[in-house]
């Protein structure tokens, strides 16, 4: 534990030398939304340097325009030491802690747990067979996946909530207003900052390469996982308050929204995937290179045997793929407060502060000019 303090301290410290530096210079002021939030600042605290690191995409352009990279005496690589001291910032603020640690170095762990999801789903569904329903409920009746699903929701809600907060409390996120939600929302759901500044792209794959690929694909994924839940919150209404239990034939909104979200799941995290492997791993954290690939890996399992599951209904495979598709989805719920997945929920949350910040600098500006 004290190693991993000091490895913290030590990146920040590193990251805090190369700030500073970028301050100096302002060359990249308009790549994203980094720069803007360290040029208002003349000094940095680790609050900053966490905020930074938050806000920041990975998307390396700051790195191939920099003069100051190896072999220059700075050695600066922005991207990579904030994507380490973003790391650091998941591990030290996530609840329970330990698990932390596991899930996002070793993609070993997110293995093992879809294994171990998977074996949960087949003993439970010999010991607690239905003796009627229909589609998947012949296998596994509504109540024992209620059983399951309920607690392995909504216990990561409680850790992701735990985790947040000593985020926000960290970085001095203070009240937050509509128009800071709207502003951060805006600029997630277009994925703004991988644009580059200018709407061509980054060079996440390549040097001389800009491209919107990464960007797509992030989108992709994002609108895929809305889809998804918006198909299981319908699906819920349906059962519980207009009497309408599954299973439920394709036109309906359910199997609609579920399709097109599984699809769009499908493509943006093979997207992810191939990009990641074309990408220099120097640019990043390479510390958690394999559990990043391994839950993107494990977010395309979930949707791909979704799909799989619906295209097999009526035949023999659908026990098996309901096994895999239901222990991928638990160790998909129980792996997010310590996974990949983590970066959404502090990104938004860095972006509210971003917009709060920026907001605030404005209406003191306008002030002063009025004086």
């Amino acid at each position: 534990m004290r190693a991993e303090v000091n490895g913290s301290r030590e990146t920040r410290a590193e990251a805090r030398r190369q700030i500073e530096i970028c301050n100096a210079c302002r060359y990249c002021e308009g790549y994203c939304s980094v720069f803007p939030a360290l040029m208002r600042e003349r000094s940095f605290s680790d609050a900053d340097i966490i905020q930074f690191a938050n806000l920041c995409h990975n998307c390396r352009g700051c790195y191939y325009a920099c003069q100051y990279t190896e072999p220059h005496e700075f050695a600066l690589n922005l991207p990579k030491v904030l994507a380490e001291a973003r790391q650091d910032s998941w591990r030290e603020y996530a609840w329970p802690r330990p698990l932390a640690n596991l899930f996002h170095e070793r993609g070993v762990a997110l293995a093992l747990a879809v294994v171990a999801g998977i074996a949960v789903i087949i003993g439970l569904a010999r010991l607690l067979a239905p003796t009627d329903g229909e589609g998947f409920y012949a296998y596994l009746s509504h109540g024992a996946m209620v059983a399951i699903f309920l607690p392995a929701f909504v216990l990561p809600l409680v850790a992701v909530a735990v985790s947040l907060r000593r985020y926000w409390t960290s970085i001095g996120g203070g009240t937050v207003r509509l128009s800071h939600v709207i502003a951060a929302t805006r600029a997630a759901a277009t994925m703004k900052d991988l644009d580059g500044g200018h709407g061509d792209g980054c060079n996440f794959e390549d040097e001389d390469r800009y491209s919107n690929g990464r960007r797509h694909a992030h989108q992709a994924v994002l609108y895929g996982f809305l889809l998804c839940f918006a198909s299981t919150s319908v699906a819920t209404l349906m059962h519980y308050i207009l009497d309408m239990p599954a299973p439920y034939p394709i036109y309906s909104l359910p199997k609609l929204l579920g399709l097109l979200g599984g699809i769009l799941l499908c493509l943006g995290t093979a997207v992810l995937a191939l990009l990641k492997v074309k990408a220099d791993r120097s640019l990043g954290d390479v510390r958690v290179w394999g559990g990043e690939m391994a839950f993107t890996g494990l977010v395309f399992l979930v949707a791909a045997s979704g799909l799989l599951l619906y295209a097999a209904t009526g035949t023999s495979l659908v026990m098996p793929l309901l096994a895999l598709h239901l222990g991928a989805v638990l160790a998909f719920f129980l792996a997010t407060p310590f996974s990949k997945m983590m970066h959404g929920f502090y990104r938004c949350a860095a972006l509210v502060k971003e917009a709060a910040t920026s907001g605030l600098r404005h209406s003191i500006t306008d002030q002063g000019n009025r004086i």
